[in-house]
């Protein structure tokens, strides 16, 4: 036991937490933004595989980890576009469209990944990292969360400035009220569909940058099937966050730990069965659930279609 209280121990958990933890950090916030607007995004966990495929195909192509953000980027927000032209356009369940979306990435990245690499599964390079002067230096928490790659410091900036968005502006106004009043929004003469595919494409767009984390920065290699109920584990976080993006950061370390901690045993040289493991981040979904769920609000028009002019 004495091996789990040991620097090198912490520091594996510290560093695993946040390695996993930002891609379900980035679902959660994407997610949160497309609830408050009214739209419950199911299909998130395809837009991140699709991410963290695209992601590492324009890494591994390009030599540039700047290009490979990019490209899962882009990949979730074309996964989202096709999310919001049949939920929010045409008007089709949610829940529907949301899980074809999932079903429909697994298979179609899998099947290129079998024609591309499944002979050769190449895997990138390390991703520089930017330590920051003095805090790096710190025991345990300074390599963990002070010498990451920048995309670790960028995706913690847009919680930042998501909660400043939502509190502040007239934009998290016009999302708050897609959600909880859209005839109101509508009365005011704002496009509520147009505020909700853009919180739509947000999603995605947030969504496929998790995906290519997981894929440039935590893995280093794409494989079939590689978020593992990342992207549903980021729509609890932002059910149970309660409109807070800084209850999703907390929740996704919490997370993040959990996806860690088989490492960390590893280097702490304890003997537990990976499956045990394996289920500690469900395990913990299942906890937060229970103490958390009944607390939990989402807007009164999640999940349904707005006509314009209706009352």
């Amino acid at each position: 036991m004495d091996a789990l209280f040991t620097e090198v121990f912490l520091t594996s958990l510290v560093l695993g937490a946040v390695t996993a933890g930002i891609p379900l950090m980035l679902a959660g916030i994407g997610e949160q933004i497309s609830e408050k607007a009214g739209v419950l995004n199911i299909g998130i966990e395809g837009m991140m595989l699709v991410g963290a495929y695209t992601g590492f195909l324009a890494a591994y192509g390009t030599g540039s980890f700047w290009l490979g953000f990019l490209a899962g980027a882009l990949g979730g927000l074309a996964v989202a576009a096709a999310m919001a032209f049949f939920c929010v356009r045409l008007g089709l369940s949610q829940i529907v469209i949301g899980i074809a979306l999932t079903l429909g990435a697994e298979g179609m990245t899998a099947l290129l990944h079998h024609f591309q690499f499944s002979q050769s599964y190449p895997r990138l390079d390390a991703v520089a990292t930017l330590p920051i002067p003095g805090l790096s230096a710190l025991p345990v928490i300074g390599p963990a969360l002070f010498d990451r790659p920048p995309m670790v410091y960028l995706a913690v900036a847009v919680v930042v400035a998501t909660a400043l968005v939502f509190r502040f502006t007239n934009l998290g106004l016009a999302l708050q009220a897609a959600g909880d009043k859209p005839a109101a929004l509508d009365a005011a003469g704002v496009d509520v569909a147009a505020v909700r595919t853009g919180a739509v494409l947000a999603t995605g767009a947030l969504a496929g940058l998790g995906g290519a984390f997981m894929a440039e920065v935590g893995a280093g290699i794409f494989v079939p099937f590689m978020t593992n109920g990342a992207g549903f584990i980021g729509i609890v976080l932002a059910m149970l966050a309660r409109g807070n993006p800084f209850y999703v950061l907390t929740g996704a370390l919490i997370f993040g730990a959990c996806l860690s901690a088989t490492t960390a045993l590893q280097v702490a040289g304890v003997d537990v069965p990976t499956d045990v493991i394996q289920m500690l981040p469900f395990a913990a979904v299942l906890a937060l659930l229970v103490v958390f769920g009944r607390r939990a609000s989402l807007p009164p028009a999640l999940g349904s279609h707005y006509v314009r002019g209706a009352r």
